[in-house]
């Protein structure tokens, strides 16, 4: 597994800018249709009406299948696994909000920024959002250094 090295990374505060190092996070960017969808209510034994071609999502309040939320959160993992491999895995944290339905087809970026390093955790703020620029979710991330 290929993991990235330390590079620096600016933070600011209210105060001054502050340079701090951690791993860059690379975004990831998935299409997600609705192929991928049933796809992933297979995988995942969750078959609710609400992510699948049903009269029930059809009556939704979307008026069409909603994309798992679990399907979109798995980008911002994918991205830390990429930076930080089995550290995330062993011991990294998120805790995330949903804010907007992911609604197939749609493609979704999942964008990392390092926020601060202290105590050997690098602590990011995560968040995903689909081409148009509405926000699906946000939230933080940690992950320790060693």
């Amino acid at each position: 597994m290929t993991t990235n090295s330390a590079s620096p990374n600016t933070a600011s505060s209210d105060s001054a800018a502050t340079e701090i190092d951690g791993p860059r996070v690379e975004p990831v960017t998935r299409r997600i249709d609705q192929d991928r969808v049933n796809r992933y209510a297979v995988g995942a034994r969750d078959h609710n009406p609400i992510h699948l071609e049903t009269p029930a999502a059809a009556a939704s309040q979307f008026g069409r299948p909603v994309a798992h939320g679990m399907l979109v959160l798995a980008l911002v993992s994918e991205a830390m696994t990429n930076a930080f491999g089995a550290r995330w895995s062993e011991g990294g944290h998120l805790k995330v909000r949903w804010r907007a339905p992911a609604l197939p087809p749609v493609t979704v970026t999942a964008n990392v920024e390092l926020r601060k390093v202290a105590d050997g955790v690098a602590s990011y703020d995560v968040s995903c959002e689909d081409e148009h620029g509405s926000i699906l979710l946000t939230g933080t991330a940690r992950a320790p250094l060693d």
